[in-house]
């Protein structure tokens, strides 16, 4: 999802829909604000074209959500201007003490009749870039189920006096058998097996992501240029951001993958609070990864590993854990802009230009 700046196109008519899993409930004000229609529908394709085909040209208003994506697309091609909420902005919904799918309508359609950019509106990506993501979520799935199945393994065999070896995930089917405990293997012999499937799929999925990165996405190319970043996250950040000229800065891409810290600052108090943990979940997981992998003895050296090694030996109980959430901010920036500018990475460009000691490559 893109956030996008909402265009001042007047709409005689303004509709809330509080979009259900099953139901879609709306809320239709007239050019005055006045309610002049509320009512239910079926949320499904066939429903909605139903509802809204042949309606004069009105302004719609929806939360982002499941559902949001192709609704979004066919009220479009309908003729009608379509404002997709950001949910984050839309709190004071939530901690209303009257919540309900009908007054929750009725109040997007009032904000979105007054001041749509108080819904902070996104733009949902294409249905192509949507499905290669699926690809990654998919894979993000697998492994999660594959980590999952490993630790209940890890955890069963104990009580019994077994301990199963430390190895790899993709060889810890193949080495667990030979160390389960009589008692348990008819349990876990068949967890193994779906282990052993898992991280087969899961390989299967890893030559796709990098045919589809080869093929489809060459530019991630100019991304893996940087050590520990490979077709996943590299792959997974484009699908992400989509356009990378959408940011008036770059260090604004750092806030979209929420890694920014919040903000609650107020006269002399500014506060050392959590990231915002905005945007997508995996990307962040990633590239916060690779942050970590960065700042290891043996990760090559690099600007980025010198700036964050400054900033652990600040100390503190929490120092390498801000450490690495910074090293991941500057990282996103940094992939922008390689992606921007199509420039060849230099490790140690910043060191350079400070007159720091650069170790020569042989």
């Amino acid at each position: 999802m893109n956030d996008i700046s909402t265009e001042g196109r007047e709409a005689k008519m303004t509709v809330g829909l509080d979009v259900g899993d099953l139901y879609t409930h709306i809320c239709v004000l007239d050019e005055t604000g006045e309610v002049v229609e509320e009512a239910r529908l079926a949320t499904s394709p066939k429903a909605f074209r139903r509802r809204f085909q042949g309606m004069p040209p009105a302004r719609l208003v929806l939360e982002a959500g499941m559902h949001s994506p192709w609704a979004s697309r066919l009220l479009t091609e309908l003729g009608h201007e379509v404002i997709v909420a950001n949910p984050r902005m839309l709190r004071f919904i939530y901690g209303s003490d009257s919540k309900n799918d009908k007054a929750d309508a009725k109040y997007l359609a009032r904000v979105g009749r007054l001041d749509p950019a108080l819904l902070h509106p996104i733009r949902h990506r294409s249905e192509e870039v949507m499905a290669h993501r699926t690809l990654l979520r998919s894979r993000d799935a697998l492994v999660t189920s594959r980590s999952r199945l490993i630790t209940h393994a890890r955890t069963v065999v104990k009580p019994f006096g077994g301990r199963l070896p430390r190895c790899s995930t993709t060889t810890f089917s193949e080495k667990a058998i030979a160390h389960l405990p009589e008692l348990v293997r008819p349990a876990l012999g068949p967890v193994l097996e779906i282990i052993a499937r898992l991280t087969a799929e899961i390989q299967e999925i890893n030559i796709k992501i990098a045919s589809l990165a080869r093929h489809t996405y060459p530019e991630t190319a100019l991304l893996t240029q940087v050590p520990r970043i490979g077709d996943l996250t590299a792959l997974a950040f484009m699908l992400s951001i989509e356009d990378p000229t959408r940011f008036p800065r770059a260090r604004a891409v750092g806030s979209f993958v929420g890694l920014r810290p919040r903000q609650d600052e107020s006269g002399t108090m500014k506060p050392q609070l959590p990231i915002t943990k905005a945007g997508d979940k995996m990307l962040r997981f990633l590239l916060v990864e690779a942050a970590q992998r960065m700042l290891t003895r043996s990760a090559a050296d690099s600007d980025l590993k010198r700036w964050g090694l400054k900033l652990m030996e600040r100390g503190g109980k929490s120092a390498r854990k801000r450490a690495v959430v910074a090293v991941a901010r500057k990282l996103s920036v940094l992939l922008l802009r390689l992606w921007v500018t199509g420039e060849v990475y230099e490790p140690l460009r910043n060191a350079r230009r400070r007159g720091e000691v650069v170790p020569t490559q042989s």
